[in-house]
């Protein structure tokens, strides 16, 4: 591996690959080597299609998906040997915290999932299926994190082994996945769904004693709501579960970014209760179903004209001379069979257990063959054995004719005609035509009556099905995800949901902060959800920032004043500094910032409280000039009443002043002049 990798130990074995802990001298960094077994890369165009699939994992950055560093193709020994460099978690898997708890509680296994989803979500954007999601495969660090492992190895490796599909975990397949179809995203969120069922109950969903026996469950039967074992469960939970392994790919989520919102809608709807719902008489986990992988449904090249069928130990561990993936330690270990030098797993010769189709018979028999066929007389015994060929009739009703073929030795005597007859015996393509006929029809009119109400009703079936395929599909029932309309006129995200066959659109007008008035904020249900083309859906169109007027609350005692400007939408700020006022009594709001003016709602106002007037000393202007007096006591804020009286004082002095002592500022000081 150009020297650049030292490795120190082995980390795991699986089904397709070796995985060590090894050091990449280069940038001095731990890493995980996958080594992939060596008859792999003996596959003619192995080596390209594995470098591809690297370099489409390598592109995908995300924090939940374990990152691919470098890839290459090395000889050890004279033999090729692929290899693929990963960044190296420290931690264990999913499948470790599964038989540590036996089953998770809906918070837990939800919030594991989440993660997941993230990760499989930003695959599906970039092009990129998994088809290998199982517990295995989710790697759980030290540090908290969750990320998914092996994108890309299972598309490279399926294509080596001429399938139409991947080789991966029975309990996880699709059911398209097992009928030889190929894979979709959808086809992850079929074993992500499966995934979740064993974290909420335990269990697998289908177990069986063979590998083909599980198969062919996920095929022919449903995924059982999670309930069915945990009664009790939030039916959200068994919604998102069916929803997700329903066996019609077109019935589950379109790829790993619809699933997402769907979950976290789930998250956030469920009650305290239903996610830490924890039954405890429930039984406990049953056995793991036996992590076989197996080649499923080989696709034959165009022109075969046989049908060729699996053998019947196609999923069955092999006897001498092959191997079995089983679990060990929490590893996935590959045992060599007895007598074998390698672990090669190999691929079943297609001319065995072929099964072939057989040709219509000939109108002719050919030389050697058959040459004239008559009626078994009544009471004789015949079959194999007895020297004479038997064949069932072909006639489709419910009694069915055999008849006797005698060998045709070229020395057979002609017919007898019966005494005085001049009628012809049939010759002997006319007796073989004869032969395949019924000698006795059962069906009569009734027969040919049902047959036409069968007809009929099958007609009228055929149009339903029609009629209810394009009902929920182009049709009013059908599906749609509602594109992001934000930031768009009005009119234009109208256009956009009528578009996609949307019928049933309404407006309310809503107060935001950041989209101008006019313009769509979003939609309700939110964008990316998916909905039906009968289902209303909201267009919530801004009406710009949320307004309020500050009302004038000075002279009102704080309380009143804060009640008041709380009920305009506003936030109230008090000041402790506190100033005199000679209107305002203390205790009540001397001065607010703002006041009079519209602000955003929630803006905050400033409070400051009245301290009550200043108390001044009065000065005496006793026998002050009157002016002079005057002029003392506004100088000391106070107001001035003068009054005139007649004596025997000197003219224009002040003789008396009212009141004296310490008086708020501004009271009014009466004098009295000469």
């Amino acid at each position: 591996m150009d020297g650049r990798y030292v490795v120190h130990s082995r980390l795991a074995r699986g089904g397709m690959s070796t995985v060590y802990l090894a050091t990449d001298r280069r940038l001095d960094r731990r890493v995980a080597l996958k080594v992939l077994y060596p008859h792999l890369a003996e596959e003619p165009g192995f080596t390209e299609r594995f470098e591809q699939e690297a370099k489409s994992a390598a592109r995908l950055s995300h924090p939940h998906v374990v990152g691919v560093l470098d890839q290459g193709v090395d000889e050890i020994g004279g033999q090729p040997v692929a290899y693929l460099v990963m960044e190296f978690v420290s931690g264990r898997t999913l499948r470790d915290v599964l038989r540590d708890h036996g089953r998770l509680t809906p918070r837990h296994a939800l919030t594991l999932l989440d993660a997941v989803v993230e990760g499989l979500a930003a695959a599906h954007e970039a092009g990129l299926i998994h088809r290998d999601v199982k517990p295995e495969n989710v790697l759980l660090s030290d540090a908290g994190a969750v990320k998914i492992a092996d994108f890309g190895l299972a598309r490279a490796v399926s294509a080596s082994t001429g399938t139409a599909t991947l080789v991966g975990t029975v309990a996880y397949l699709s059911p398209e996945l097992v009928l030889g179809r190929p894979a979709e995203a959808q086809s992850d969120i079929y074993s992500t769904g499966v995934m979740l069922f064993e974290l909420l109950t335990g269990r697998q969903p289908f177990t069986g004693e063979t590998p083909i026996q599980v198969a062919l469950q996920h095929a022919q039967s449903d995924v059982p709501a999670p309930s069915s074992l945990l009664p009790g469960l939030a039916p959200d939970i068994d919604e998102l579960v069916q929803w997700c392994t329903s066996r019609d790919p077109e019935d589950r989520p379109v790829d790993g970014a619809a699933l997402l919102g769907e979950l976290r809608h789930i998250r956030a709807t469920l009650s305290e209760e239903d996610l830490d719902f924890d039954p405890s008489d429930v039984p406990g986990p049953g056995p793991e179903q036996d992590q076989l992988t197996a080649a499923v449904v080989p696709r034959l090249p165009a022109g075969d004209e046989r049908t060729e069928a699996l053998p019947r130990d196609a999923f069955l561990p092999r006897a001498a001379g092959a191997h079995t993936a089983q679990q060990r330690s929490g590893r996935t270990e590959v045992l060599p069979a007895a007598g074998r030098r390698d672990d090669r797993t190999g691929v079943i010769d297609r001319s065995h257990h072929a099964t072939r189709v057989i040709g219509a018979m000939p109108a002719t028999p050919p030389s050697g063959a058959p040459s004239s066929i008559g009626t078994a007389p009544s009471g004789q015994a015949g079959g194999p054995g007895t020297g004479e060929a038997w064949a069932p009739d072909t006639h489709d009703g419910p009694s069915r004719t055999l008849h006797k073929a005698e060998p045709d030795d070229g020395a057979r005597p002609a017919a007898r005609r019966p005494a005085g007859s001049s009628v012809r015996p049939p010759s002997r393509r006319q007796q073989a035509r004869e032969a395949q006929r019924p000698q006795k029809t059962l069906q009569g009119r009734a027969a040919r009556r049902s047959v036409r109400i069968l007809a009929v009703l099958l007609v009228l079936l055929a149009g339903l099905v029609a009629g209810a395929s394009w009902l929920f599909g182009a049709g009013p029932a059908g599906t749609v995800s509602l594109p992001d309309v934000a930031d768009t006129p009005l009119a234009e995200a109208r256009t956009v949901l009528e578009g996609q066959g949307l019928v049933s659109l309404s407006t309310e007008e809503v107060f935001d902060e950041q989209v101008t008035a006019g313009l769509v904020v979003g939609t309700d249900p939110a964008a990316a959800s998916l909905v039906r083309r009968f289902e209303p859906v909201e267009l919530l169109v801004s009406k710009g920032p949320d307004l309020s007027t500050v009302p004038d609350v000075t002279g009102l005692p704080a309380e009143e004043a804060v009640a008041a400007l709380e009920r305009a939408g506003l936030g109230v700020t008090v000041t402790d500094a506190r100033e005199y006022s000679q209107t305002v009594p203390e205790g009540a709001v001397a001065r607010q910032d703002p006041s009079g003016t519209e602000v955003r709602r929630g803006t905050r106002v400033t409070l400051t409280l009245s301290q009550g007037p200043r108390m001044v000393r009065v000065p005496t202007v006793f026998s002050l000039p009157e002016e002079r007096a005057i002029a003392t006591l506004e100088a000391a804020g106070f107001a001035v009443q003068v009054d005139y009286t007649f004596g025997s004082a000197v003219l224009g002095l002040v003789v008396g002043q009212s009141p004296a002592g310490e008086q708020p500022e501004g009271t009014t000081i009466r004098i009295t002049v000469a």
